[in-house]
């Protein structure tokens, strides 16, 4: 009697350790989160309460988010930032669809090859890239002046002008991220039913009417997802910013990511760069809501 007790506590004792076991394999994860992700959350919104005046941090209230309305390099960044988004969002996702139709409907032959030499600028390291279309929009000896001159055109001050300086930042994330959009579409494209194009086809519909009435109410969901993660990213910007033009000519081109770099790594004000960061935060929420609820309303 004695060994059958015995044996089943230690059944049960192997029952529980089972039971338990999976939450000690997630325990050093669980603590890595917690101190690198949920620990500096919390911190820095704290921090973005406080001013460090006389060699430590004090209670400001909300002085640090007041600043913000009458910073004026920081409405500058703001109005940058959102020209990128305005400008630079919907051609990036335009043209990642209209490859993503293209290579998937259209062409057959070395398709795969198309589709990975637009999708690796996508993992090429962001520095890296952001130096190459610095030489590349070199005023005196970059590639783009020297075609331009074989047609005529005299050299453009690519990264010095301040309409110019915008544009290759533009130019630069279009690159560095149509490849990535178009995957992520040609992935929705493959999702698409094959019965829903035959249909089409008995009914007389062509290329554009399959297109229209298909292809695009069906990638919905793709396409705002696309939008919206690449609306976060512009709104995040900074190394294109900080590599290519160093947010000049005169803060012509600094965004709100670089300006917050500036302030809390250059200036060492913390509790007011901490306050940028959460204000980026509380825009890039509001547009996602904006960007849902529009494309429900649509629907």
């Amino acid at each position: 009697m004695g060994a059958n007790e015995g044996k089943e506590k230690f059944i049960n004792k192997i029952k529980l350790n089972v039971k338990t076991a999976p939450y000690y394999f997630l325990l050093p994860i669980l603590v890595l989160y917690l101190v690198f992700m949920v620990y500096p959350i919390i911190d820095s919104f704290i921090l973005s309460f406080q001013k460090f005046e006389q060699g430590q941090y004090s209670f400001a209230g909300l002085q640090n988010y007041i600043r913000l309305f009458n910073d004026p390099v920081f409405t500058t960044a703001l109005k940058n930032t959102f020209f990128y988004l305005i400008i630079q969002v919907p051609i990036m996702v335009g043209l990642a669809l209209f490859l993503a139709v293209i290579l998937e409907q259209y062409i057959i032959v070395g398709r795969e090859f198309f589709r990975m030499s637009m999708f690796l600028p996508s993992v090429t390291a962001l520095v890296a890239y952001a130096l190459i279309f610095k030489l590349l929009l070199n005023t005196d000896f970059g590639m783009l002046n020297y075609l331009l001159s074989l047609i005529g055109i005299d050299k453009v001050d690519w990264l010095n002008g301040v309409l110019t300086a915008k544009l290759s930042i533009v130019l630069a994330i279009t690159w560095k991220w149509t490849g990535y959009n178009m995957v992520i579409l040609t992935a929705g494209i493959k999702g698409i039913s094959d019965e829903l194009y035959e249909a089409a086809d008995i009914d007389g519909a062509g290329k554009w009417q399959k297109f229209r009435y298909i292809t695009i109410p069906s990638l919905k969901p793709v396409i705002l997802f696309s939008t919206i993660t690449s609306t976060i990213g512009t709104l995040q910007l900074f190394d294109e910013s900080y590599i290519l033009t160093q947010g000049g000519p005169d803060n012509a081109t600094i965004t709100v990511g670089h300006y917050l770099y500036n302030t809390g790594f250059k200036f060492f004000d913390f509790g007011y760069a901490a306050a940028i960061s959460y204000a980026l935060v509380v825009i890039i929420l509001i547009l996602s809501i904006i960007q849902m609820k529009v494309t429900e309303e649509r629907d």
